[in-house]
C-alpha cells in the first residue's frame, strides 16, 4: 500500500483553517465582505421581481416567493412565537432564512465558491448584534425588566435551594451562550463542509496529476467522494439556516413567553 501513495513532483499538502484566512481584494475589503453585500442584492431583488406583479393565479416567481414566505411565516414564526406575537417578527425570521441561505449556498457557486458563513465572525454579528438584542428587548417589552429577568432566570416550581444553582446557569445560558451557540452551529457545519470538499478535491487532484499508475485511478474514488460531499453539503446548507432561524425564532418566542 504504501507503493500506491508514492507520488512524483511535491508532496501532498492538506488543506488547513489557513485556506478561509482570504487576502484583502482592496483596502481592508475582503471576498467574504463582498458576498455579504451581494446576497443582499440578490435577496432584494429576487423579492422585487417576483413581487412587482402579483396575481391571484400566480406565476412560477410568485408561487415561489409565497411559498418562502409561507414557509417562514407559518412553519418557522407562528410555529414558534404563537399565533397572538408572531406576525411582528416575519421579517426578522424571514430575513435571517434567506441571508444565511444565500451565504451559505454561494459555497456550491463556481468562481464564488465560499460559504460566507464559515468565517466566525458573520454568523456572530447576526447572533449577537441582531437575534440577542431582539430577543431580550422583546422580553423586556412585554414583562418589564425585572419580570423579564425573573421569567428567564427564576423557572416556577423548583424548591428555593435549587436556585442557587440554577438561576446562575440560567443566567449563563440565556445571556452568554446562547448567542454564541447560536452562530457556532452554522459556522461550525459551513466551516468543515467545505474544508471536507477542499481536501476530497485537491486530493483527487494531486493524485491524478502526480499520481504513477493505480494511484491515477484511485483519483476517480476522491472525486466521487468530493461530489458526494457537496450534495451532502447542499442539504446541510439549507437545514442550517433553517435551524438558525428556527432557533432565533424561538428564543423570541421564550423571552415573550409568560412562563419559563
Amino acid at each position: 500500500m504504501g507503493a500506491l501513495v508514492v507520488a512524483a513532483g511535491d508532496e501532498f499538502t492538506p488543506p488547513t483553517a489557513d485556506a478561509f484566512n482570504l487576502p484583502a481584494i482592496f483596502g481592508w475589503v475582503t471576498k467574504p465582505m463582498l458576498l455579504a453585500v451581494l446576497s443582499v442584492v440578490i435577496i432584494v431583488a429576487f423579492f422585487l421581481l417576483t413581487t412587482r406583479k402579483m396575481s391571484v393565479v400566480p406565476g412560477k416567481g410568485q408561487f415561489l416567493v409565497e411559498s418562502l414566505y409561507d414557509f417562514g411565516r407559518n412553519n418557522i414564526a407562528r410555529e414558534q412565537i404563537g399565533a397572538n406575537d408572531f406576525l411582528r417578527f416575519v421579517p426578522l425570521v424571514l430575513s435571517l432564512f434567506t441571508f444565511i441561505l444565500v451565504n451559505n449556498l454561494f459555497g456550491l457557486v463556481p468562481i464564488l465558491q465560499f460559504p460566507t458563513m464559515s468565517h466566525i465572525g458573520f454568523p456572530l454579528a447576526l447572533s449577537v448584534l441582531v437575534v440577542y438584542p431582539v430577543y431580550h428587548y422583546a422580553g423586556i417589552r412585554r414583562h418589564g425588566l425585572g419580570g423579564y429577568l425573573r421569567n428567564q432566570l427564576v423557572p416556577p416550581g423548583a424548591p428555593k435551594f435549587v436556585y442557587i444553582l440554577l438561576t446562575p446557569i440560567e443566567f449563563f445560558t440565556k445571556f452568554v451562550m446562547n448567542p454564541i451557540t447560536l452562530a457556532i452551529r452554522v459556522f461550525a457545519a459551513m466551516f468543515a463542509g467545505h474544508l471536507l470538499i477542499m481536501l476530497f478535491g485537491i486530493s483527487a487532484e494531486y493524485l491524478l496529476l502526480h499520481g504513477e499508475g493505480l494511484v491515477k485511478a484511485i483519483s476517480a474514488f476522491s472525486f466521487a467522494g468530493a461530489l458526494a460531499i457537496t450534495f451532502i453539503e447542499a442539504l446541510i446548507m439549507v437545514i442550517q439556516a433553517f435551524i438558525f432561524a428556527l432557533l432565533s425564532a424561538n428564543y423570541i418566542g421564550a423571552a415573550l413567553a409568560d412562563e419559563h
